[in-house]
């Protein structure tokens, strides 16, 4: 065998995997793309907030919090602040319960937002406990501890075939031809198309679009320390980004799996929104560019040996929560390959386990 473990997919679910992988084996990773974190990962908002998503992936999140704690400047203060409409409010109310918001005034999130249109926003929460993630120090940290301990991680290296062979796999991909005893599908929006490859039934993973605008500074202020900015159920976010506003409209439009691009329509709409809530026009774009988050039929990420084919291992469906889980979700990877004890709770490896489908 070339490897103990091979792992397809090069965004943060497969080369925390690797990390934590190389602990126990030999590892390679074949990523499709010229470099790592090309597709989701690359295009991620970068934001640590725990209490977002369905309740196995909050728990996730809360798991993945000492981690990030030991990583010097890995977590940096941002704050979340929800603003709505009076004609929001039954939304603004679900947001502030769910992830946990202080109930202030408008004059308050003026105070902390001042484009703030007092006209429009009836409603705010705010949430100290959000904070950026440093993407590429995450990534390129656990890239490092992989390749210190003998991983190999390969870029276009896009996987053409895997075969079963006795108690292991040959998988061919355009870096050549390897076999290894594990396979552990991290391939983002294209993990059901690995696992067609391999023979092993897909699971219903739906990749939806998210589309991201670039603008300058509104008003030519200093924005590093505006918080992010949600509207309510999400429809709309923004969020400061190296001097500049990152503005999304917060869609979710199912997709085939491609590298995804910004729809012009859905970008002007959401932008609309965006507009309706501050006092500063958007004049123009600096850029604009689309990630595809995929989930499972049920939003909760899939970690576990498939029922049928216990070689063949899912590390798939993040969504929108790859980065704030990823330590948590590659520790569980590698205690279940490794038969240890999760330091999870059996319930939500139950919640998490692809045998949930069937």
């Amino acid at each position: 065998m070339d490897a103990d473990f091979l792992i397809v997919g090069g965004g943060i679910a497969g080369i925390s995997a690797a990390a934590r992988l190389s602990e126990m084996g030999s590892v390679i990773v074949l990523e499709g793309e010229d470099a790592l974190a090309h597709h989701a990962s690359g295009r991620s908002a970068a934001l640590y907030e725990p209490r977002y998503g369905a309740p196995a992936v909050v728990a996730l999140s809360m798991a993945s919090e000492a981690h990030f704690r030991s990583l010097p400047g890995v977590l940096s203060p941002r704050g979340l602040l929800l603003v709505a409409k009076a004609e929001a409010r039954e939304a603004y109310e679900q947001d502030l319960a769910a992830m946990e918001f202080d109930r202030i005034s408008v004059e308050e999130a003026r105070a902390i937002v001042p484009i703030l249109n007092p006209d429009t926003v009836a409603l705010a929460g705010y949430a100290a406990h959000a904070e950026d993630v440093d993407t590429d120090l995450l990534l390129q940290g656990f890239a490092r501890e992989a390749k210190g301990r003998g991983a190999r991680i390969l870029t276009r290296a896009r996987v053409t075939a895997i075969t079963k062979q006795g108690t292991g796999w040959r998988v061919d991909s355009a870096a050549g031809s390897f076999t290894a005893r594990m396979i552990v599908n991290a391939a983002g929006a294209w993990v059901d198309e690995v696992a067609k490859l391999a023979g092993v039934r897909p699971l219903g993973f739906a990749p939806f679009r998210r589309s991201m605008a670039r603008i300058p500074a509104p008003g030519g202020q200093d924005i590093s320390r505006w918080p992010m900015i949600f509207g309510p159920g999400e429809d709309w976010y923004a969020k400061p980004d190296a001097g500049a506003l990152i503005v999304s409209p917060a869609e979710e439009d199912l997709m085939e799996p491609h590298d995804a691009w910004a729809d012009d329509m859905v970008l002007a709409e959401g932008l609309a929104r965006y507009e309706e809530m501050v006092t500063e026009p958007v004049t123009r774009l600096i850029s604009s560019w689309a990630g595809l988050r995929t989930f499972a039929p049920d939003r909760v990420l899939v970690i576990g040996p498939d029922a049928r084919e216990p070689g063949f291992f899912w590390l798939a469906g993040q969504g929108g929560y790859g980065f704030q889980t990823c330590p948590a979700a590659s520790r569980l990877a590698a205690d279940l390959i490794g038969g240890r004890t999760p330091e999870i709770g059996n319930d939500l490896v139950a919640a998490l386990s692809a045998a949930r489908f069937g």
